[in-house]
């Protein structure tokens, strides 16, 4: 769920967004944390409740009905900003 969320986001995202998805994926001690908040299965704790947790629910919610099984390949972080 992280790497399609941050192929899809990571290139128009602000440093202050950046920063709180840094955070985000790097402090938590479970990935699986994470997804829990991300699908609601479980409440996000406060201090990562905001813009970028709600952009990763959103994200989640895979309104498009996109066919999600597997992960990006690398490429894209080194292709040029849109």
């Amino acid at each position: 769920l992280s790497s399609l969320f941050a192929k899809e986001n990571l290139n128009r995202m602000s440093e202050q967004q950046l920063n709180l998805y840094d955070r985000l994926i790097n402090e938590p001690s479970n990935d699986w944390d994470i997804y829990y908040w991300a699908t609601e299965a479980k409440p996000t704790p406060a201090e990562f409740e905001n813009e970028v947790m709600a952009m990763l629910r959103e994200f989640a919610k895979n309104k498009k009905r996109e066919q999600r099984l597997w992960q990006p390949d690398l490429e894209y972080l080194f292709e040029s900003p849109r």
